[in-house]
């Protein structure tokens, strides 16, 4: 009778223990996806106009890509430059990613998860 009891509290505990790592897989797979739509010259494209560490034959037009959780702890400000920063910079040469439909939202959110790494 002892071992019934058991059962359940150890399917629980492997449960949870395999659980913990989704997370961590999940971020990493986001950064990973997010560091190819920036690379890639068809979809995000950052390269054509800023340098990025890794990155091959990058432009200058925009500012090197660096240290930006430091510049925008707020995750939610790049995902807003990505998404549409004609509305904070009408001037600005950036597309609207977002806006024009360039990059979906989860692609937006990823970049801006790489970016984070930078």
């Amino acid at each position: 009778m002892t071992a019934f009891p058991r059962k359940p509290a150890l399917l629980l505990a492997l449960a949870v223990l395999t659980g913990l790592g989704a997370p961590a897989a999940w971020a990493q797979s986001a950064i990973s996806e997010g560091r190819k739509l920036a690379f890639d010259r068809g979809k995000g494209n950052c390269l054509t106009c800023h340098v990025i560490k890794g990155g091959d034959l990058p432009g200058t037009i925009g500012p090197e890509l660096r240290d930006l959780k430091a510049k925008y702890p707020d995750r939610n400000e790049l995902v807003a430059i990505l998404s549409d920063e004609t509305k904070r910079n009408p001037q600005t040469m950036m597309p609207p990613f977002g806006r024009n439909r360039i990059l979906t939202e989860q692609e937006i959110n990823a970049i801006v998860d790489f970016l984070q790494t930078l």
